[in-house]
């Protein structure tokens, strides 16, 4: 038996050098400083308490680390597959309640089973079934959705979960007079902020955190209280315990269809920024087999330690890497940042307007709206850019798991008729 192929660290572990560590250092402190308000930010598109974010970025993380090929892969909570966890637990439990963050929990738990037995049948090879513009189409509606959102948390009003888009915005355009200026001022203003961070090229500090650290001083400052505008208000100051998922045979086979499609989508992201990754180091190779088996159990172990679905996202990933990651123990360094956070840090977090989580997100996704794919498929082949519309749309009007189903089906039908047509 080869232990290298089972845990790949072993690989980079016996090479190990205080260079490596220096690189591993600074980017896990930079990732893990990012990952705290995306955290939150993230948990709040998946509909549960901000904390749930933080736990996301714990366990995953050093589990990862054991398993995966990618160096500079940073594993943890994505704007996507939050946006997907709602769509799926929101239909079983009302949302915030202790039956839909244990939903959510067990929905990472399924997530996991798929990903280890795609890993250790070598099944990989499925999602290439899924067609390029099908995937950026559903990605940019996903984005929309996602960002439109969290306008509410901007504007400070109330908008139900799982509206489609032509629900969304008359109920926001009705609500425009009762705008609460104060969240209003503060979600632009963090807007601004992070924008400004990312124009700014030798700025170290991320701009999430520089919002972050705005609307807390903001709400101090002022004198802002929660009938002002909405916090995030009181977080357990705590790590996770170890807790059994209590999955039964009937709950695994409801959660088994949506779980499937987190985690191939979930994997083709995850998959696609490894590989980009890693053709920027030639000292390493990415597995497919073994990411899978590696995000498997990232999800199966975290959801021991509450945590929801993580896959790797790209913004995090591409900082990761630009902050001199050399090794994936810069995702445990990045794991215990969280962990001191949540542990020292949530009095202050208490006085974290909801708005600047908003404008976190918003920023984040809005990056993941691919006009230019749309406008290159136009150009270069008018029959993928009609999928790319065709899920486009059809996830904005009729909902994310929709879109997904569309997508696989536009996809599927398309490698049937070039196949019969070569």
């Amino acid at each position: 038996m080869n232990l290298k192929r089972i845990f790949p660290f072993l690989e980079w572990a016996r090479r190990y050098n205080v260079g490596f560590f220096r690189g591993d250092l600074a980017a896990g402190l930079t990732v893990g400083v990012m990952l705290v308000p995306q955290g939150m930010a993230y948990a709040m598109i998946a509909g549960l308490p901000a904390h749930y974010g933080l736990f996301a970025a714990m366990a995953p993380l050093i589990v990862y680390a054991l398993f995966g090929t990618s160096r500079q892969l940073a594993v943890g909570p994505v704007a996507l597959v939050s946006l997907l966890t709602a769509a799926a637990v929101g239909k079983m439990a009302p949302s915030g309640s202790e039956a839909y963050v244990q939903m959510a929990i067990m929905l990472a738990f399924v997530v996991g089973v798929i990903h280890l037995f795609m890993g250790v049948f070598r099944l990989g090879y499925l999602v290439n079934f899924l067609s390029h513009p099908v995937i950026s189409g559903f990605t940019s509606a996903a984005a929309v959705i996602i960002a439109l959102g969290q306008v509410k948390h901007i504007l400070g009003i109330q908008l139900p979960r799982g509206l489609k888009i032509y629900e969304s915005i008359p109920r926001i355009v009705r609500q425009i007079p009762d705008v609460n200026v104060k969240a209003l001022g503060i979600g632009l203003a963090g807007i601004g902020l992070i924008l400004l961070a990312k124009r700014i090229k030798r700025m170290r500090v991320p701009g999430s955190l520089l919002a972050v650290v705005f609307g807390i001083l903001a709400v101090v400052a002022f004198g802002f209280t929660a009938d002002d505008l909405a916090l995030v208000g009181k977080i357990p100051s705590q790590l996770p315990r170890f807790k059994p998922v209590p999955v039964t045979w009937a709950l695994f086979k409801e959660l088994l269809p949506v779980a499937g499609a987190i985690a191939i989508v979930g994997f083709m992201e995850s998959y696609a920024v490894a590989k980009a990754l890693q053709h920027r180091h030639k000292d390493y190779k990415v597995v497919a087999g073994q990411e899978l088996i590696a995000l498997g159990m990232a999800n199966i172990v975290g959801s021991f330690f509450q945590s929801y679905t993580v896959e790797g996202g790209f913004g995090r990933s591409a900082v990761n890497d630009q902050a001199g990651a050399k090794t994936p123990l810069a995702g445990v360094i990045s794991s215990v940042v969280v962990m001191l956070a949540l542990l020292f840090l949530t009095p202050v977090f208490y006085y974290l307007p909801k708005a600047i989580l908003g404008a976190i997100v918003i920023v984040a996704v809005v990056g993941l709206i691919d006009v230019k794919e749309a406008k290159k498929l136009w150009v270069e082949n008018q029959m993928d850019f009609a999928m790319w519309m065709v899920t486009f749309w059809g996830t904005l009007l009729l909902g994310v798991e929709p879109g997904i189903a569309l997508g696989v089906f536009l996809s599927l039908a398309m490698v049937l008729f070039r196949t019969t047509r070569p």
